[in-house]
């Protein structure tokens, strides 16, 4: 088998947490004895664990290990957190090999792992996979790289361009594209709505169609006009309200004051000192074009029911960038888009 094969393999491992490591990246761990997988394991969550560990864990003969070769997804952590450093503990039960897919951009990292696995003697290959395995840790890297979060778009618009009928709140999506939206709110990590939003649709936000994490609600509420007694308020998940008049934290709310002019600028340094690593923007128009039009954005999900017709209501934001996927679930069509 070669390098990619148990790399994709470490990637296979690292996915089954997604949504679970915040703020930690994810990532999959595979030990290789004389050909032979003898040990696997993934980082399952923020304080437990790291994959290698893990992986070292599963391995029952673990005389086999100085013999064998460990593949990593993500280069292994050279600093003290809330676990010991694992590049140490590589170094320490003593790989003969060791197989890094991408570099890690954190700032106590970045290539610490990689130089005490190599002043050791151990062999140490990087790169394999590098783009799947960036791929995999797109937040953690946009995160530590642009010192803001992941930034996902979404809406569903009719076949002739309207996100609602006469203004009121309208089924645009079929129960296949809502289940997929309610799973990306488990994937990510906060999910953002404007005070329209709110007031029109007294959303809860919270991923009741799938099993999963509720994300941290956030709400751009200016001027405080929503209700305390709306959904996005219940004690369900922990909700930021950005806002221009106060600064006080009351149970699972936590309200933060910023100011109306460029406040997207403001919004993602705080986003950032909050360690909140992805945002789903789902709220109305206005709120999703005023992250367009700043080109603050990552990735773009439209759902479109192209034989929905509603003729008049609210406008989908203006936006005129090219699909790179697209995915038919039944008379959804749904239209990925990237800025990255």
């Amino acid at each position: 088998m070669s390098d990619e094969f148990y790399m994709q393999r470490c990637i296979e491992l690292a996915k089954k947490a997604l949504g679970k490591t915040y703020p930690n990246p994810l990532v999959g761990a595979v030990i290789v004895y004389n050909k032979k997988i003898i040990g696997e394991g993934f980082h399952h969550k923020a304080g437990e664990n790291h994959a290698e560990i893990n992986a070292i864990n599963s391995v029952k003969n673990k005389s086999l290990l100085p013999d064998s070769t460990i593949y990593v997804s993500l280069e292994p952590c050279s600093h003290f957190g809330k676990t010991p450093p694992c590049a140490l503990k590589l170094k320490e039960v003593g790989f003969k090999k060791v197989v890094i897919g991408a570099m890690d951009s954190h700032e106590k990292v970045n290539g610490e792992g990689k130089k005490i696995l190599e002043d050791s003697g151990i062999e140490v290959v990087s790169g394999v996979l590098e783009k799947e395995c960036k791929e995999l840790n797109k937040r953690f890297f946009t995160f530590h790289t642009k010192k803001r979060p992941f930034i996902i778009l979404k809406w569903a618009q009719s076949g002739d361009g309207f996100l609602d009928k006469d203004f009121r709140p309208t089924a645009i999506g079929n129960s296949l594209s809502k289940q997929r939206v309610h799973q990306s709110r488990a994937d990510e990590h906060a999910i953002l709505i404007g005070t329209n939003t709110a007031l029109n649709d007294n959303p809860s936000l919270t991923t009741r169609e799938v099993k999963g994490r509720n994300p941290i609600r956030i709400l751009l509420d200016f001027n405080l006009k929503v209700p305390s007694d709306f959904n996005i308020f219940n004690s369900e998940a922990e909700t930021i309200v950005f806002n221009s008049i106060k600064e006080e934290t009351n149970g699972n709310i936590k309200y933060i004051k910023i100011q109306k002019e460029n406040f997207l600028n403001y919004l993602m340094a705080k986003l950032y000192e909050l360690q909140i690593q992805s945002v789903i923007v789902e709220g109305g128009s206005f709120t999703l074009q005023q992250f367009i039009n700043e080109n603050l954005w990552d990735e773009c999900v439209i759902i479109k029911n192209e034989n929905l017709s509603l003729n008049n209501g609210t406008l989908a934001p203006k936006f005129s960038e090219i699909p790179f996927k697209t995915e038919k679930l039944r008379d959804n069509l749904v239209l990925f888009y990237r800025n990255f």
